[in-house]
């Protein structure tokens, strides 16, 4: 800085204006190479290329902000017009226009520090009372067969939950509890579904969740009163707050956390579908655990004794083999023992219905008669002395007259 005072103040020496630009840009580059600046977006322009183009301005003043796509691609929001923001970077100037900017590596929104300090220090106070302490956690119902969603039905969660179990297994019933998910009121609603979904034994799984958002959006689901509710649900609670690179204090006190609405419902809705898939998986991984072996023995074959390698072989392929047959021993004694139950069920079936036909009740003594058309006579006013009447009996039938009416 002092020799570029020095040669600007000589009076024998005219500088011209690229030698004036170089100097500034000495000055500032070396002057600013590391510079932390606040304030609010304008004109903000994303390239094709990537790169980020916008002014940053305050009240009095504004300067022009560049952010290469290496960097912007760190960045965790979408930055638009009007958003305040903090930039880290250095200062340069481009001398074929004699401006100067900011070559910006870091980007957060303003603000949030101070937010994320309050959380973080609630988190560490919570954490120490044991909240979040792993042994409390407890496994979800592998096959609910109804679920209690805590959220707004009108967001974009209940419909992405609502899609994915439908698609799934639409067998489950979602009982929906609303409530607001951004707001003052945000956390007494959330707070209240979960006490009633325990109350009233409203599922055998809460899910508690609302789609991404700004830090402040997602404040409610760090509320410590909320927080306290879903660590002592009777229920067990999945909490699916935001996207993936989401939190909230809710994550940590909850049973399991989802990174998505839409992944906690797959969470709880087991298809059979993806159950035979499982299976199918399971077998090409054991196949190709019993090639990738048998390749490996064939390898080595040239090198060693046809008896070794047989030995070798045989002690990696007898622990596969023994399994298969268990498993193979296990699978046919179960459908055995289906076949035995289901066969008992059948014939019970069929002596109900056996014992239930007319025939059966002939054969224990019982006889029909019938009136002269052929119809049974259910009723002695029906017929009248002297009437000519049918009598069927459990082998062979008769005729007779009816001299005798008794009421």
């Amino acid at each position: 800085m002092g020799y570029c005072r020095t040669v600007i103040e000589r009076d024998d020496k005219v500088l011209s204006v690229s030698a004036l630009t170089r100097f500034i840009k000495e000055l500032l580059e070396d002057g600013f190479s590391e510079v932390t600046v606040e304030g609010e977006i304008s004109n903000f322009k994303a390239a094709s290329s990537g790169h980020w183009y916008f002014n940053l301005k305050d009240r009095e003043a504004m300067i022009q902000v560049v952010m290469f796509r290496a960097s912007a691609r760190n960045v965790a929001f979408d930055p638009a017009d009007g958003s305040l923001v903090r930039v880290s970077g250095g200062v340069s100037v481009y001398e074929a226009r004699g401006q100067y900017q900011i070559i910006a590596r870091r980007m957060e929104a303003a603000g949030e520090g101070k937010l994320l300090a309050i959380l973080e220090d609630r988190k560490r106070r919570l954490a120490a009372e044991g909240l979040f302490d792993p042994v409390r956690k407890r496994p979800l119902p592998r096959f609910p067969s109804r679920v209690a969603v805590v959220t707004s039905p009108t967001g974009a969660a209940i419909h992405d939950i609502l899609t994915v179990l439908g698609r799934r297994n639409a067998g489950i019933d979602i009982v929906v509890i609303p409530a607001a998910v951004q707001g003052e009121a945000a956390p007494r609603e959330l707070v209240r579904g979960i006490m009633l979904a325990n109350l009233y034994h409203l599922g055998e799984v809460i899910i508690i969740g609302r789609g991404g958002g700004s830090l402040e959006d997602l404040l409610a689901f760090s509320d410590e009163e909320l927080v306290r509710a879903v660590a002592a649900s009777e229920l067990p609670v999945i909490s699916a707050v935001g996207h993936e690179i989401d939190w909230a204090l809710s994550d940590f006190a909850a049973d399991l956390r989802a990174p998505t609405p839409s992944a906690a419902a797959e969470l709880v809705s087991e298809s059979g579908e993806s159950l035979r898939d499982e299976a199918a998986q399971l077998k090409g991984e054991l196949q190709t655990g019993i090639r990738v072996r048998l390749d490996a023995a064939r390898s080595v074959l040239a090198r060693f004794e046809p008896e070794a390698i047989d030995g070798r072989f045989m002690r990696l392929l007898h622990p596969m083999l023994r399994g298969l047959d268990e498993a193979k021993a296990i699978i046919e004694n179960g459908m055995r023992k289906r076949l035995v139950a289901e066969r008992h069920r059948l014939e019970l079936a069929l002596g109900r219905i056996e014992a239930s036909s007319p025939e059966a009740i002939l054969e224990r003594g019982y006889s029909i008669v019938r009136d002269e058309r052929g119809a049974p006579i259910r009723n002695a006013q029906a017929v009248e002395r002297g009437a000519k009447v049918a009598i069927q009996f459990s082998k062979g039938s008769a005729t007779a007259r009816v001299e005798e009416i008794g009421v």
